[in-house]
């Protein structure tokens, strides 16, 4: 199999700041690689200078000429002067050219002889190049995604944004491009677009690079990982969760002195063994399960990326008593987002709410933290519940204040010796990876990443025994993600959660909620047992 990618000694430096350093590997058509990187280690760079959009410092990428390149573009507004169908066409950027010429020369009024040896020629061009397909190809696209076929005439400035997002993707993954650039393609699919997405994927026979914080699609479609680690790329086998995981236990096994080698390689061997042990027939599947069978332990990821460490504990337990919902009813802009709501949260309860209404999730947990009034209904809470509260606007937090992030911290420390000690909050912050001098930033200059770390260490302190979280993962990286979903995971008291991350519902929740025109669906069930079947019986209960 040819390489469908060389790249040679490659560096890009901004000044004397080196983004990449001396990068030299080779990748081979027919695989999907995951692009892995913390916030700031250079893949967007990297990226970019796939793409041809950036320029390296040194080196050279080098691409067979017969190759052809799709990237998934993030302009939303490029394209509103053009149709749908013209739009997706342009993914093949060369077809489109020889289209709108062949059409330019018939509706010429002086249609000479010369024209006519000039629009034969286009004719057979274009048809080589599955021109005659093209409407059709992309109609599959578009539908495939959830679109329907009425808008391949529509221009793109009458979609709306989620529309545009879809249709770009369709432009990337039209006519079959040898090499496919993919950054963050699932923001603001629905389930079923994603599902798709992963089908279409996992049967393509293109080279495929992803950029995605999505950890459940990474694990569905990716052979292979491409770690950029603060300069340098290192590249393995496997999935997402097999990269994660068997960091981890190479990190606990080089600081396990005492144990034989012997009994280090049997270990790496049996967790090599249970990964490569995967039943789906699907061609990446099978790919990556016979490239874990000839992997080594000497190849085994081996990453110092760093995690945050997120763990919540209650400092009383819950009661039986934990939240009692009677007919909630609230009208936000002219739109009912809550009709008549009612539900019973249990002990032990971890509920995700999911779904396209982000208004009547939000508005919910405003409600319920008393931040707004219902139109009609009451709710109460357990007499033994303490909530800590997750917003999914953090600005009335940061915006105007003038505190660096030891004296944020200290806001919400106990009133304890220990507690009110520089080196107590400093230890803190160290845990969620502010460290050094980086504790005396202001936090109206943080990140947005940083700022849901404090947000996140805020909730950690207060102890509480519900935690009520509205998008807890946006801004965050994969790193800062996982461990967020592990901190959930072990928590024992309640949780009500909302959010996209198929992966973090899928491990947290025992049961799921969703709002469809203000109705709620209340299913006890893990999330994919939720789409696979459960949500449209549901829904038709719902209508019927």
């Amino acid at each position: 199999m040819n390489h469908a990618i060389e790249v040679t000694s490659l560096e890009k430096r901004y000044g004397a700041h080196k983004v990449l350093k001396g990068l030299t590997f080779s990748v081979r058509q027919g695989e999907i690689f995951a692009l892995l990187g913390a916030n700031g280690a250079g893949k967007t760079t990297f990226l970019r200078i796939l793409s041809g959009d950036l320029e390296p410092t040194t080196g050279e990428v080098i691409i067979p000429k017969n190759e052809r390149m799709s990237v998934l573009k993030q302009d939303h507004f490029q394209y509103d002067a053009y149709t749908v169908l013209d739009t997706v066409i342009m993914g093949n950027q060369h077809l489109y050219d020889v289209m709108k010429e062949k059409d330019a020369l018939y509706e010429k009024e002086d249609f000479s002889d010369e024209d006519g040896v000039k629009a034969s020629e286009l004719e057979a061009e274009f048809a080589e190049m599955g021109g005659w397909e093209a409407e059709s190809d992309v109609s599959r696209l578009i539908q495939g995604l959830g679109l329907s076929n009425d808008i391949l005439y529509s221009e793109m400035s009458t979609l709306t944004a989620k529309e545009k997002v879809k249709v770009l993707l369709a432009q990337a993954l039209f006519g079959k491009p040898d090499i496919i650039l993919l950054d963050e393609p699932t923001n603001h699919l629905d389930i079923q677009a994603i599902e798709w997405l992963e089908d279409f994927l996992m049967e393509c026979e293109s080279l495929i690079i992803v950029v995605s914080h999505d950890r459940h699609f990474l694990n569905t479609v990716c052979t292979s990982i491409v770690d950029v680690d603060y300069g340098g790329i290192r590249m393995y086998v496997g999935n997402y969760d097999f990269w994660y995981q068997s960091s981890q236990l190479m990190q606990r096994m080089i600081r396990d002195q005492n144990k034989k080698k012997e009994e280090k390689i049997k270990e790496l061997q049996d967790f090599i063994s249970r990964f490569s042990a995967n039943k789906s027939k699907s061609k990446q599947a099978t790919a990556r399960r016979k490239l874990l069978d000839k992997l080594t332990v000497e190849e085994m990821p081996a990453s110092s990326r760093r995690y945050p460490f997120v763990g919540f504990t209650m400092d009383r337990e819950p009661g039986k008593e934990i939240l009692a919902v009677e007919g909630l009813s609230k009208t936000v802009d002219g739109r009912k987002v809550l009709d008549n709501v009612s539900f019973r949260v249990n002990k032990g309860d971890k509920i995700a709410f999911v779904g396209e209404d982000e208004i009547a999730k939000t508005t919910l947990f405003k409600i319920l933290m008393e931040e707004l009034e219902p139109d009609e209904g009451t709710f109460k809470w357990g007499t033994t519940i303490t909530t800590s509260y997750f917003p999914l606007d953090n600005s009335a937090f940061f915006n105007d204040c003038d505190l660096n992030l030891v004296e944020w911290l200290g806001q919400y420390t106990g009133n304890t010796a220990e507690e009110s000690t520089e080196s107590f909050k400093r230890s803190f912050l160290g845990r969620m990876l502010f460290s050094g001098d980086d504790v005396y930033k202001p936090v109206k200059v943080l990140s947005g990443g940083e700022k849901v770390r404090c947000m996140l260490s805020r909730m950690m302190l207060y102890g509480s025994n519900v935690l009520i979280l509205d998008q807890p993962t946006n801004h965050l990286d994969l790193e800062s993600i996982t461990a967020v979903n592990n901190g959930l995971i072990d928590f024992k008291g309640v949780v009500l959660f909302a959010s996209h991350d198929h992966e973090f519902v899928e491990t947290i929740a025992n049961r799921i909620m969703e709002f469809v025109d203000g109705k709620l669906i209340d299913k006890m069930c893990t999330y994919d047992e939720y789409i696979a079947g459960q949500r449209e019986e549901m829904l038709s209960r719902l209508k019927g």
